[in-house]
């Protein structure tokens, strides 16, 4: 197992590229630590499949290196790297027998025999394919041939990462459940490098230590679930991340207040006087109903979602949403939002600015 450094890391598909918007991947500096789980998070296009081909050796960067631990694979072949991949559709081998497929790479590489039956018997006890294992692989449902993918992507343990490129899209949703704890259970079980690319947040908030949102061929923001749900870098990560996203509302900014519509809002931090185009961004998590005491509102519609009740409002020309608890009745004189001070963040130009204590604020903006 290796870390795996991403230095000065770009690439184009086109012949000269010159400007940034040629790149499929802006430049991206990080280290991927040894031993952690990573998602690589964004929807499609955003350069997910891209980068992770530049990890996997199936691409030549533009520019940059890649490296694991102190060796420059860059120019290395994918069979160089040492690594496994599981891809979004399975790939088996039809006339083995499940057994057979999983112990493939083993034997491949000349294995003991005992070690590739111990081997064998243990993750497929850990995938659920125990009593598959005599079966021939054509005739099984595409749910087990991707266990049987996934299995044998962890089969050995002498890779350097282990790369799973959107690996349960052809799975049901309850099976899919299943197989991100059982990937959770082998990466505590064997500590290699995982980095799993998704457009699920649900996938990459549950599976990953880390995630990196990737927005339009670029990294916006590395962090953990708790970190882009709290202080989202980027106004991309703020809408995306969370189901609804965040409410950006446009405002002006004077150190630690602010102008929203005709109404002034004091905050617990100065931000100066930042110029560009400025937005608020709060979550509906955060966002309260009041009767007439707060800022006026107009509600939409109502969506029942089970454990929370999510309404629509808009608020100074801009539409919001606001999460309320099921068994709150929403009534006719519910015309009014408070919001948590301490929940705010501002937004310029798409970036998060950070701004000086102000001094501690009571209660709400409102």
């Amino acid at each position: 197992m290796a870390s795996v450094t991403l230095e000065n890391l770009a690439h184009s598909y086109r012949p000269n590229p010159g400007e940034d918007n040629d790149f499929a991947l802006k430049e991206v500096n990080y280290t991927w630590e040894d031993g952690r789980a990573y998602a690589l998070l964004g929807p499609s296009g955003c350069g997910k499949t891209t980068l992770l081909n530049l990890i996997s050796g199936l691409l030549t960067p533009t520019h940059g290196r890649v490296l694991f631990g102190d060796e420059d694979v860059t120019a290395s072949s994918t069979a160089d790297r040492n690594i496994a991949q599981v891809f979004q559709f399975p790939v088996v081998y039809d006339t083995m027998t499940v057994e057979q497929n999983l112990a493939f790479p083993l034997r491949n590489r000349r294995m003991e025999a005992s070690y590739v039956a111990e081997r064998v018997a243990r993750i497929a006890k850990m995938i659920g394919l125990e009593a598959d294992l005599k079966k021939k692989a054509r005739g099984l449902t595409s749910d087990l041939k991707q266990k049987i993918s996934l299995a044998r992507g962890m089969v050995r343990d002498d890779v350097n990462a282990i790369l799973f490129d959107e690996p349960l899209t052809v799975i049901d949703p309850h099976m899919k459940w299943e197989l991100r704890t059982q990937l959770k259970s082998l990466h505590r079980e064997f500590g290699h490098t995982m980095i799993y690319v998704t457009h699920d947040q649900t996938e990459a908030l549950t599976f990953a230590e880390k995630v990196v949102v990737m927005h339009e061929g670029r990294v916006v923001q590395i962090g953990t679930p708790k970190e882009l749900f709290e202080t989202p870098a980027h106004s991309f990560v703020g809408y995306f991340i969370g189901s609804p996203g965040m409410n950006f509302i446009p405002v002006t900014v004077a150190g630690n207040i602010i102008q929203m519509g005709d109404r002034t809002i004091h905050l617990a931090h100065d931000y100066g006087t930042p110029s560009g185009e400025l937005k608020l961004g709060i979550r509906p998590e955060f966002v309260r109903l009041t009767k007439g005491d707060g800022l006026p509102i107009r509600i939409n519609r109502v969506q029942d979602a089970g454990r929370h009740k999510f309404v629509n409002a808009t608020l100074f020309d801009t539409e919001i949403n606001i999460a309320v608890d099921e068994g709150c009745e929403i009534e006719a004189d519910m015309t009014s939002v408070n919001l948590d001070a301490e929940k705010i963040s501002i937004f310029c130009d798409d970036w998060r600015i950070d701004g000086k204590s102000a001094g501690h604020v009571e209660g709400s903006a409102t």
